[in-house]
């Protein structure tokens, strides 16, 4: 696939860890730049899935088109190779519309999956290695000379990496050929203050029924990779099983959700190129009009070239 060359415009990319404002930012920008909205979380594409998420709604949508939410059921085998063919697929359909693409998520390897030269195949096989160490996927990813540099404490991606020396399907390159011209914006907000509203949305999704949203799977005895790894969804299982406390669960929901949301800086900033903008809770229109008026600039600066 060679890179994009008649693009009527940029792709908008809005990125920024977990709760800090990225689905009203994108159906600003949506309306702004005739745009239609591509989901970039891992967690999304399962229909199901809707409270723990932070899943948008239909009134929040605002007629705006969305695309590859509930794209497949909890207990389906959806990858990043997968994503990678239907997320270039609804860009090509919306360029053809005439509008922008506009993805918007936390999920990194999703984005650049889509928009980065990496090849990868169908995974047919995964293991949830409930009964592996982080010590023991070292191990392995070390005796078969895997490159990386995962942290050994970040357990989802040694998961990730380990299925994929399986399947054997590590990239066959270093991705970072970019083959869409791209604007990239990302969120960002005071630690503590984003602790705070990480915090604060947990208990809000625990009030809106999240619980009984985990609870409906569970007892249908479904544990598949979704539930088995997703924040907000995993931690309810020790509780059903009885092996943890109500208040338990709930603490370890919001720290594993603060250490996410320090993973996702660490990502976008290390793989993204990322133009950040600090959040005016105060006034969230402020912080629109700023990345309204960025984008505008950056677009009349691509069709001046």
């Amino acid at each position: 696939m060679q890179k994009i060359k008649n693009q009527k415009c940029p792709i908008l990319v809005i990125v920024g860890p977990t709760g800090v404002g990225k689905t009203a930012l994108s159906i600003a920008l949506a309306k702004a730049f005739q745009g239609e909205i591509i989901n970039a979380d891992s967690m999304q594409v399962y229909r199901g899935l809707n409270i723990g998420t932070a899943k948008v709604t239909e009134k929040e949508k605002e007629n705006i088109p969305h695309h590859l939410f509930d794209v497949c059921d909890v207990e389906d085998f959806y990858t990043v190779y997968d994503y990678q063919k239907d997320a270039r697929e609804k860009i090509r359909e919306i360029e053809e519309r005439g509008h922008t693409p506009i993805f918007v998520g936390g999920t990194g390897l999703y984005l650049k999956a889509a928009l980065y030269r990496y090849d990868f195949q169908k995974e047919s096989v995964y293991d949830d290695c409930r009964d592996k160490s982080n010590e023991e996927i070292m191990q392995f990813l070390e005796e078969r000379k895997v490159s990386h540099e995962i942290h050994i404490h970040n357990r989802k991606r040694l998961i990730r990496l380990y299925n994929r020396v399986l399947n054997h399907n590590l990239p066959t390159n270093s991705g970072n050929e970019v083959l869409y011209d791209f604007i990239c914006i990302g969120l960002t907000a005071p630690r503590d203050q984003l602790y705070r509203r990480i915090n604060e949305r947990v208990d809000q999704m625990i009030q809106n029924g999240l619980m009984d949203e985990v609870r409906s799977f569970y007892d249908q005895n479904i544990r598949s990779k979704a539930l088995q790894t997703g924040i907000g969804y995993k931690e309810w299982y020790d509780y059903f099983d009885g092996d943890q406390t109500l208040s338990e669960t709930i603490a370890k929901i919001k720290q594993n959700s603060r250490h996410y949301a320090k993973r996702q800086y660490t990502f976008f900033r290390h793989q993204l190129p990322v133009t950040w903008f600090e959040v005016n809770y105060n006034n969230f229109q402020v912080t629109i009009d700023e990345i309204k008026t960025y984008c505008q600039k950056q677009f009349q600066n691509k069709k001046s070239r």
